[in-house]
């Protein structure tokens, strides 16, 4: 008796993921203007609202969308694009079938019925096209050179010169420089491959460097001591490097594991240098500031 309370709990659960999924589709649908896009968002909301049905025939109850999922992806959207929101959502319902994938078994014709879906809603996610997307390449040249860039040379000019104040303003000459630098190169690199507006790529790699200009030198603002600078600025730099891997991974995706590890050595290894050669620059120059 027990476990059939558990297993009607648990379809209810899997019922209301799929009218809140629903709902979702549904709203965002009415927000796109793209054709193609909006059909294939209609077409998901038809499916989910399909698959609600079918589970209601087991349960024979009703149950209601969680409007605080349905707000909340719908803000990630706004904010991050409609792909991303979307397989991210995508993947939390994948999580939530492992947790109740035992109860399942008892009922083979749920589980044919989600397993269809979600192949279903897997090709169709594929036909999604977001022109967001198509520059994620530039936002990615962008941050990655900048992290690796900006943090070796921080590294250097603060245990060379130990002023915070110093540092600060040869870091945001020297950020400014090379956005200006790297857009000018995705300009005509975009130019050259066609296929994207090599304006558009080029704003988007110059603005994505910028920011993590700020971020990385935002530190030697805040904190007299240049050493909690630095180590503010690592901080800042991995929790960048944390945001936009998850972004790609989500987006595209790729191995979140795998990509953050490479980044993170690569910042990590680039900064060490640099701290040894700003170390030798200031014994043998004698420098003092």
């Amino acid at each position: 008796m027990r476990d059939n309370v558990e297993l009607e709990d648990k379809i209810l659960e899997m019922q209301r993921n799929e009218i809140t999924e629903s709902h979702i589709y549904s709203k965002l649908a009415e927000r796109i203007q793209e054709e193609q896009n909006k059909k294939v968002l209609e077409r998901l909301a038809n499916e989910e609202s399909s698959h609600y049905k079918r589970l209601r025939e087991f349960t024979e109850k009703d149950t209601k969308p969680n409007r605080m999922k349905v707000f909340f992806y719908l803000l990630i959207i706004r904010i991050m694009g409609f792909t991303f929101g979307l397989k991210m959502m995508e993947k939390g319902e994948k999580l939530a079938q492992k947790k109740y994938g035992d109860m399942l078994i008892k009922l083979p014709e749920v589980k044919e019925i989600i397993s269809d879906e979600k192949d279903h809603e897997e090709e169709l996610l594929r036909i999604l096209d977001e022109e967001r997307l198509k520059y994620v390449g530039s936002m990615v040249l962008g941050l990655s050179d900048a992290l690796v860039e900006l943090t070796g040379t921080l590294a250097g000019l603060t245990f060379s010169l130990r002023n915070t104040s110093l540092v600060a303003l040869s870091g945001i000459i020297t950020g400014i420089s090379a956005s200006l630098s790297m857009a000018g190169s995705e300009y005509l690199s975009t130019k050259s491959e066609g296929g994207k507006n090599p304006v558009k790529a080029a704003i988007i790699t110059g603005s994505t460097y910028v920011l993590a200009v700020f971020f990385l030198i935002l530190p030697y603002f805040l904190f007299k001591s240049y050493t909690v600078s630095f180590t503010f600025t690592l901080i800042f730099a991995i929790l960048l490097v944390v945001f936009f891997t998850f972004y790609i991974s989500v987006a595209q995706e790729i191995d979140f594991k795998r990509r953050f590890l490479e980044m993170f050595f690569i910042i990590i290894s680039v900064s060490a240098i640099t701290f040894i050669i700003g170390l030798l620059v200031r014994i043998f120059l004698n420098l003092e500031v």
